[in-house]
């Protein structure tokens, strides 16, 4: 899951900064009749994007905002506007590679002037204010967008998957663990890379694994539970305090998938520690996830404060702001975390929570036609994104409960999915246009969202052996295989989406009554093996074949657990360690990429 990209922050001497005036801006809402104000009234649009858990928002607005010569000048020729971008996942997916807070300044028109990253000091926004009213020309930080016409192939070619690697491999840092040298956390699709390639018996990819997971330890409140966002200055121990839920739930699965492969109480111990935080902090009565925690407490009690106290001396002072909203994506996320711990802890709790508020979204966030809402109200949408998430979620507890609903859930959300499809290429992330004019009118395509589309839709054929499914995959894979060979910068999720769509997964079929407690603690010993990219059925003759029939299994008069691979299944299992034994028979007959 990598829909929230990590805050841009910018080291600022507040002490240089001018006294901030008692008032800010007058702020407008992100609409439809936005740009025909402004251009009615000629004015620039400037688009303040933030996220209320953001450190540098609260920063900018206390200070650049509120700066009397800022104000002026946002008064003389600007439309502000102010977005949560957790809530506006349009205009989030477009910005995201800014950081937040992002500022986004437009034409009249819609067309894109300047796009910042970060915190912006007063006198530097002064600056870029006045300039661009003198002279409104998009500046260097808005480029032509590339236009990407698809492979024929949906496949990486051998040269592409080696460019590919080699720039993967290039941005591990080697002294201190993690992707990426001086923000510190753990990357998600780079660490799914790595426990691929360590299953698969990479010594290299395990080391790193390990080295990052060890490190990223330290970003676990020891508390509370729950991770902090990301470590600074190329150091694990110097933290930005926000808890947001992509992160959560990434730690919690990530965490839970290297104990299954490894073993390491530690990684059962981090996992316990996230869920714990999901749990007593960021559940609601009603059964389904917030969205985040701030970092700071307040303007005069930052997180660096705040979290180094423990429990009643935090609890004295207040609770930092939770953001109560209610989004279907971040339920999908941390229900594919949950998920991914009951099946190595075996925590009935851990599933209840997970199955409560799946069924929560499914109440209150449903669609006609099997889509979701993002949100109570959304202003665009819908978004690609809220069905994606929901899905895996879905495919998630069908594999840690065996229950063909949760599977059925998944075909449908599969089936809104594509109705994001582009002809002319890939998928965009929101049907609804963001602007009628300039570059808010073009669907945005996200590298992300084609990963995992790719990811998801072919792992839901893999469990109905339906083409359909496995088309759109390819779909999303060919725009990734032309998109991938622009692109500088490292793409893990790439090449997982390459791998899976060439290679079968971990299949494990457990065949017996499910009232069966034998059949039961085969199921709880299959959930509990490594394997990230698994397919794993249980099988109740009563309830008719697998929608997926391409295996056919003998009913043994008694239960018994079945591994395959590439089409060839094993003899029956009927205890732990003969399952153990065949799973990992199987996964030397997975054939080798060309």
């Amino acid at each position: 899951m990598k829909f929230v990209r990590i805050a841009a922050f910018v080291l600022a001497a507040f002490a240089a900064s001018p006294s901030p005036a008692a008032d800010g801006p007058k702020w407008s809402e992100w609409n439809d009749d936005l740009f025909a104000r402004a251009q009615a009234e000629q004015r620039f649009v400037i688009l303040d994007l933030e996220a209320v858990w953001c450190h540098w928002c609260h920063v900018m607005e206390k200070t650049t905002y509120a700066d009397t010569r800022v104000r002026e000048l946002l008064a003389e020729k600007y439309l502000p506007v102010r977005v949560d971008q957790d809530a506006n996942p349009d205009l989030s997916s477009r910005y995201g590679d800014w950081g937040w807070p992002a500022t986004i300044v437009f034409g009249p028109d819609g067309a894109e002037i300047a796009k910042i990253r970060g915190y912006i000091e007063p006198e530097r926004m002064q600056a870029l204010l006045k300039a661009i009213i003198d002279d409104p020309s998009p500046g260097p930080s808005v480029g032509e967008a590339f236009e990407v016409k698809p492979s024929t192939s949906a496949f990486l070619d051998k040269e592409q998957r080696a460019a590919l690697t080699k720039n993967v491999d290039e941005s591990y840092e080697e002294k201190l663990g993690g992707w990426g040298e001086n923000q510190k956390y753990i990357d998600a699709d780079s660490m799914d890379l790595a426990i691929t390639r360590a299953e698969a018996g990479d010594a290299i990819a395990a080391k790193r694994a390990r080295q990052t997971l060890d490190a990223a330890i330290a970003l676990i409140d020891p508390v509370w539970g729950g991770v902090y966002q990301y470590s600074e200055g190329g150091s694990w121990t110097r933290a930005h305090f926000e808890k947001i839920m992509s992160f959560q739930a990434q730690y919690l699965r990530q965490y839970s998938q290297a104990y299954a492969l490894w073993k390491d109480p530690k990684y059962l111990a981090a996992a316990r520690n996230i869920e714990r935080y999901l749990a007593q902090f960021l559940t609601s009565p009603e059964g389904a996830f917030y969205v985040s925690q701030d970092a700071d407490l307040d303007h005069d009690t930052d997180g660096h404060k705040y979290y180094a106290l423990s429990d009643g001396e935090r609890r004295k002072l207040g609770m930092p702001r939770i953001d109560k909203n209610l989004y279907a994506r971040e339920n999908g996320w941390a229900i594919s975390g949950l998920s991914a711990y009951y099946n190595v802890s075996n925590d009935a709790k851990a599933l209840d929570i997970a199955e409560r508020a799946a069924k929560w979204v499914i109440d209150n966030r449903a669609l006609p036609g099997g889509g979701f809402r993002h949100g109570e109200k959304d202003r665009g949408g819908p978004f690609i994104g809220d069905m994606l998430a929901m899905g895996q979620a879905f495919l998630d507890l069908y594999a840690s409960t065996g229950n063909r609903d949760w599977l059925a859930a998944a075909a449908k959300a599969g089936d809104f999915v594509a109705t994001f499809r582009d002809e002319a290429g890939g998928f965009v992330t929101s049907k609804t246009a963001e602007g009628k004019t300039g570059v808010l009118a073009k669907p945005a395509k996200l590298i992300e969202d084609q990963v995992q589309v790719a990811r998801f839709m072919n792992l839901l054929n893999r469990y109905f052996g339906n083409e359909a499914y496995r088309e759109q995959a390819a779909h999303a894979m060919r725009y990734l295989a032309s998109a991938a060979s622009t692109m500088m910068r490292p793409l893990p999720g790439v090449l997982l989406a390459d791998e899976e769509l060439a290679v079968e997964p971990t299949h494990m079929t457990i065949v017996g009554h499910k009232d069966d407690a034998r059949a039961k603690s085969l199921h709880a010993l299959a959930r509990a093996l490594p394997a990230r990219y698994k397919r794993l059925e249980w099988l109740d003759l009563r309830e008719g074949k697998l929608p997926n029939p391409d295996v056919e299994y003998p009913d043994l008069g008694e239960p018994a657990a079945f591994a395959c691979s590439n089409r060839i299944c094993s003899f029956p299992s009927f205890n732990a360690e003969e399952l153990r034994a065949t799973v990992a028979q199987m996964a030397k007959l997975k054939p080798a990429r060309g």
